[in-house]
């Protein structure tokens, strides 16, 4: 638990560093993910951090507040638009500073609950472990989008295991939410850590199902940033294959990837 709350604040951290760099304009930006610009993909982080941080310190308030968004959302509204509503009087640099101490107190109210606890959520509840890792996935695949923003490649580092395992985990998940038949052959997946030799592997090495390539690559894949056409993984063509296809391990509605080539990035560095 002490290495994923190190990890989360270190994700917070660093998406935090690079939203500072950006000028108004950089700010209003928009991006290959539905058009949310970088002051966007904040306002979400920051709605839903302060939301966990409900969860993680009071049921009995969050259950009030998620009363509340589920009416507004029963209207028709969308998420983005009510966040957007929210911090509408602050501007990027200002919505930085509110968000920046809102993680730092939810990374502290994590730290001190058992990693097995049990903390309500929009579905069902989560260990506290998993709370803070499924934080970690939202705040690095938004963070992505904001860096794609501002055309810098991030540095990948170890945190991308977290969000890999949740990818692998999700499996059956991506196929029960879009009322498909969840295949029996699990794939074994095989993937290059972003530094050094190590390769991080799940599942049966025996199945004749795999997947294999840079576990940035899959991260990518598994929250919807980039086209599997657009990674350099390599999978057999069963219930990998069709699994890639619609992988999601976010929760929600089921989404699709972007088309092929839509969200490649003319870096700068």
């Amino acid at each position: 638990m002490e290495q994923t709350i190190d990890d989360l604040r270190a994700e917070y951290a660093q998406l935090a560093d690079l939203a500072r760099t950006f000028t108004p304009t950089q700010w209003a930006e928009r991006s290959a993910f539905y058009g949310w610009t970088p002051w966007d993909e904040i306002a979400h982080l920051c709605f839903f951090d302060q939301t966990a941080l409900l969860s993680a310190t009071d049921a009995d308030a969050f259950a009030h507040d998620t009363a509340a968004l589920m009416a507004e959302l029963a209207t028709g509204r969308e998420i983005s638009a009510i966040a957007r509503a929210k911090y509408a009087p602050l501007d990027g640099a200002a919505l930085l500073a509110h968000w920046e101490p809102i993680s730092a107190r939810l990374t502290e109210a994590l730290a001190v609950l058992d990693p097995k606890a049990r903390l309500p959520w929009y579905g069902p509840s989560m260990s506290a472990r998993s709370f803070a890792t499924a934080r970690l996935m939202e705040t690095w695949a938004h963070g992505q989008d904001v860096w794609d923003v501002a055309r810098r490649r991030r540095p990948a580092s170890h945190r991308l295991r977290h969000i890999a395992h949740i990818g692998v985990t999700t499996f059956g998940w991506s196929f029960v939410n879009r009322k498909r038949p969840v295949p029996v052959v699990v794939p074994y997946v095989d993937l290059q850590a972003p530094q050094g030799g190590e390769r991080w592997t799940w599942g049966d090495p025996a199945s004749p199902e795999r997947i294999t390539g840079p576990a940035l690559d899959f991260c990518l894949l598994v929250t919807q940033r980039r086209n599997l056409a657009d990674t350099a993984l390599a999978f057999t063509d069963g219930s990998a294959r069709e699994w890639l296809s619609i992988a999601q391990c976010f929760a929600g509605e089921p989404a699709d990837a972007p088309g092929p080539g839509v969200r490649q990035v003319a870096y700068i560095d």
